[in-house]
């Protein structure tokens, strides 16, 4: 991978806190979009990682969202590829081996929720905005926030969200299940990296596993899904991770985990 312009990663541990830095608002445009989807690709094959905190430079902007110099120039053919191309990064971003958090640390609006939307928790600071404003430019959310949205806050507060274009504060976003916690500005980052890794502390087959099971199952009927649980429960059944799991909790110690 080229060295990013706008992105950078940066390891505490089994910890990768990737940065986007574009000012003046983080917005994301073509090249930054290639960049988060290499960085997010080379993460992946990186057996050092067990976690990655995705977070905005500065302390007022997560992502502000799209370049809207660059959307305004699209006919069909080239906005559905744009469209293709975001979902594509936001899909890779679901679907990463470790689990991903958001640490919003100011606007989220646009493809910036969108991102914060394909993690899987995400966390806002008080001063957070978090919004999918795209009809107040005469556009709809592309990169899969009409998908992510309503299947995590239920339609009725998607919907809201979505046809006024209006933001909410961090409050309101936990309160509709936006977000999972509040944090002070100053006190984001390191929680975030707490969470991360109480989930680094634990199998990390098992982990990814069970984020397999959680979001290939949320597309399944139940029947599916319990199948789909109970196939991944009988790969894991025999692994020597499950084998130390078990040990170490009988013998009354910590685990120790094969990493890279």
């Amino acid at each position: 991978m080229s060295e990013a312009r706008h992105v950078r990663v940066e390891r505490d541990g089994f910890v990768a806190l990737v940065t986007i830095d574009r000012p003046k608002a983080n917005a994301l445009n073509a090249e930054l979009i290639g960049e988060l989807d290499a960085t997010f690709a080379a993460l992946e094959n990186d057996d050092a990682v067990g976690a990655v905190v995705l977070t905005g430079a500065g302390e007022k902007f997560f992502v502000a969202g799209a370049d809207i110099g660059e959307l305004a120039t699209q006919g069909v053919l080239d906005g559905q590829a744009t469209a293709l191309r975001g979902q594509a990064l936001t899909s890779r971003i679901e679907n990463a081996r470790v689990p991903v958090i958001a640490a919003i640390n100011g606007f989220a609006l646009g493809g910036g929720l969108e991102l914060a939307l394909a993690c899987d928790l995400r966390f806002a600071a008080t001063n957070a905005r978090l919004g999918l404003p795209e009809v107040s430019l005469g556009i709809i959310p592309g990169y899969g926030g009409t998908q992510r949205l309503s299947r995590l806050c239920g339609s009725g507060a998607a919907l809201q969200l979505i046809l006024t274009g209006d933001p909410v504060d961090a409050e309101e976003a936990r309160r509709i299940g936006l977000v999972n916690g509040v944090c002070e500005p100053a006190a984001l980052l390191e929680h975030c990296k707490q969470i991360a890794r109480a989930m680094i502390a634990r199998g990390p087959t098992a982990v990814a596993l069970a984020k397999q099971a959680v979001r290939r199952g949320a597309a399944l009927p139940l029947a599916d899904g319990l199948k789909l649980e109970a196939d991944l429960f009988g790969m894991i059944s025999s692994t020597a991770e499950m084998k130390e799991g078990m040990a170490a909790f009988l013998e009354k110690r910590k685990p120790t985990w094969l990493r890279g």
